[in-house]
């Protein structure tokens, strides 16, 4: 279990590093965004990071180990996603 929180731990890590560099970028499509979302400089949507975040290292703490493998995947996903948009692929 300890090794489970770790791995998810870094993960988030990443994540939010990943996050924050794409909000950095100032690229086009941030500014399809809500205005709502615009207005607080992109914070909200790393409170919402936070929270999956979170709610990974609660289930992973209380059993759930399996759920390593599935944030693992939503970590993958964000890793390209920020690939495309910071390379300028898309």
């Amino acid at each position: 279990m300890i090794g489970g929180l770790i791995i998810v731990f870094l993960l988030g890590v990443v994540n939010f590093a990943l996050h924050s560099a794409v909000l950095r970028s100032g690229h086009e499509l941030l500014a399809q965004m809500p205005g709502f979302v615009r207005s607080l400089g992109g914070r909200l949507t790393l409170i919402a990071e936070f929270l999956v975040l979170l709610a990974a290292l609660l289930l992973v703490a209380n059993g759930w180990g399996g759920l390593v493998w599935v944030y693992a995947g939503y970590s993958g996903l964000n890793v390209v996603s920020a690939w495309l948009l910071l390379t300028g692929r898309i």
